[in-house]
Formats: structure tokens, C-alpha cells, sequence
């Protein structure tokens, strides 16, 4: 199965939005949910966590800090910077998840941010007996370059660098070529039914175009307002976490039926 065109021209999301992180790291830090109030106890569940295009594993140092004061037991992905080819990924992530699930005894939660969403869900899709519920934060499940221009430049630049010898950089020929070719077909495709997959998406992201994280084989759609780089530090989102995990705890005590995805709207300004 190929993979989206870089070819293709749209019109992004307005990437002015994204100057908001350090407001939404000042409210974060002043809110409950960065104490761990009214998060339920994650009784040392272990969750994977992957960072997003570009980003690295210090990227989500502030969540992975959070899930291990309520309880879980946080494992990084390995990542210094999220540029190299899904087809080499993936089978790292494998086996650091197969480590983590037999280190704890039981399945893990995977958390991943835009790009770490989808490998997320394709990890998932391939081994279902390692997740117990899969969380994407402004993961553009449906068009991965559903993406402002100047990050599609930034993703043509790896590309070509990639494509001309630079080691642990992806090639164009990953988007068309053998070595994605299974990703993006495990990417276009739903989860084993117990396994839930909760994509959270913001309207006012300014990178990735929020109609692109409407999986259609999602169990649910949670909407948030937050910029897609402050995800990692947004308390909506951290909350959509919580409530995720809590969430997989019940899914991982007995497989349920897929439900059919919800949409979440936001209350209506006073």
C-alpha cells in the first residue's frame, strides 16, 4: 500500500497557534491535575510513551513524571529525535514494549503525540497481546501530511536527506516504497476489538489539520482546546489521559466489543 504524496498542496493550520505552549505549561502546572488530584491510581501499570515528529523522549519527560507520581509505571521509547523510517522503528518498539509487558506481568497503555500516535496504533495493531488501549494526541491518523507547509518542508528535507545516505533519517521511497508499505496499510486499518484506541484532537491545533485525527476506527474522539505541540503539557489533554488509562484498566480485565466512535464536543461559552 503507498503512502501519502508529498506532492499534494493544502492549506495548513494557522502555525501562529503554536506560541501558546509556554501558557499552557504555566496553566498546567497551577492546575489539579498536575498533583494527581482525581486521577484514579495506576497501580503500577506500565504505559509507552512515544514522542512526535522531530521531538525525542524529552519531549514527554513532564507526562512520564505525572504517570509515575499517580501510580504507572512510565517507560520511555528510545527516541532521541522521531525522523528515522517507521520500518526501523517499529521493531524497536516492539521489543522495548515486549520488555516492559514482562517486567510488569501484564499489557501496557501506549501514549503517543502526532507522529508517535500512528506508531502507536500500528504497534498496536500488530501486537495486540502486548496493549491494553492505545491514546494518540493530535495524530493524523487519516493523512499523516495533513500538516501546516512549513512542516511538510521539514519533512521533505529529512526525506531527501534520508534518501541521500544520512543515516537514521527516513526516505522518500518510505512513503511509496517495500520497506512502509505494511505500515501504512496496518495504519488505514482498525485495532482488535478489545483494544480501544482514543484519538484526541484540537480544532486550534497549528500544525496538523484536526480533521486528520478523526480516525474512523477509533472508539473515541475526544476534542480539546490546545496547541499540538502543548498537547505534551496540556492539562485537557493530561486529563483525556487519565481518563484514557483508567479507562484500559476495565478493557484489559475482560475484551470488549469495538464501540462506535464518539465525538466529544466541547460546552458551549458562557
Amino acid at each position: 500500500m503507498r503512502g501519502p504524496s508529498l506532492s499534494s498542496v493544502g492549506v495548513g493550520p494557522p502555525l501562529w497557534r503554536e506560541a501558546r505552549i509556554g501558557l499552557e505549561a504555566a496553566a498546567l502546572v497551577r492546575d489539579p491535575v498536575f498533583r494527581g488530584d482525581g486521577v484514579a491510581d495506576g497501580r503500577g501499570r506500565p504505559v509507552l510513551l512515544i514522542p512526535g515528529f522531530l521531538a525525542g523522549d524529552g519531549s514527554l519527560s513532564m507526562m512520564a513524571g505525572w504517570l509515575k507520581r499517580t501510580g504507572y509505571r512510565p517507560s520511555r521509547a528510545g527516541i532521541v529525535s522521531n525522523v528515522n523510517c517507521a520500518g526501523v522503528l517499529l521493531p524497536r518498539l516492539e521489543e522495548r514494549l515486549e520488555r516492559l509487558v514482562n517486567l510488569q506481568g501484564r499489557r501496557a497503555a501506549v501514549v503517543g503525540q502526532s507522529r508517535g500516535g500512528t506508531l502507536a496504533k500500528v504497534l498496536a495493531r500488530r501486537r495486540p497481546d502486548l496493549v491494553s488501549g492505545v491514546v494518540a494526541l493530535g495524530s493524523p491518523q487519516v493523512d499523516p501530511l495533513a500538516v501546516h507547509p512549513l512542516v511538510r518542508l521539514q519533512v521533505e528535507a529529512v526525506s531527501r536527506l534520508g534518501s541521500l545516505g544520512a543515516p537514521g533519517l527516513f526516505k522518500r521511497s518510505c512513503l511509496n516504497g517495500e520497506c512502509c508499505s505494511s505500515f501504512w496499510e496496518d495504519l488505514a486499518g482498525p485495532l482488535d476489538a478489545g483494544i480501544p484506541l482514543v484519538s484526541v484532537y484540537s480544532k486550534s491545533d497549528g500544525v496538523v489539520d484536526w480533521h486528520s485525527c478523526l480516525d474512523p476506527h477509533a472508539t473515541e474522539l475526544v476534542e480539546i482546546r490546545a496547541s499540538h505541540c502543548g498537547m505534551a503539557v496540556s492539562r485537557a489533554a493530561w486529563r483525556a489521559v487519565a481518563d484514557s488509562l483508567e479507562s484500559f484498566a476495565d478493557a484489559d480485565a475482560r475484551r470488549r466489543p469495538q464501540r462506535r466512535a464518539q465525538v466529544h464536543r466541547l460546552p458551549r461559552a458562557a
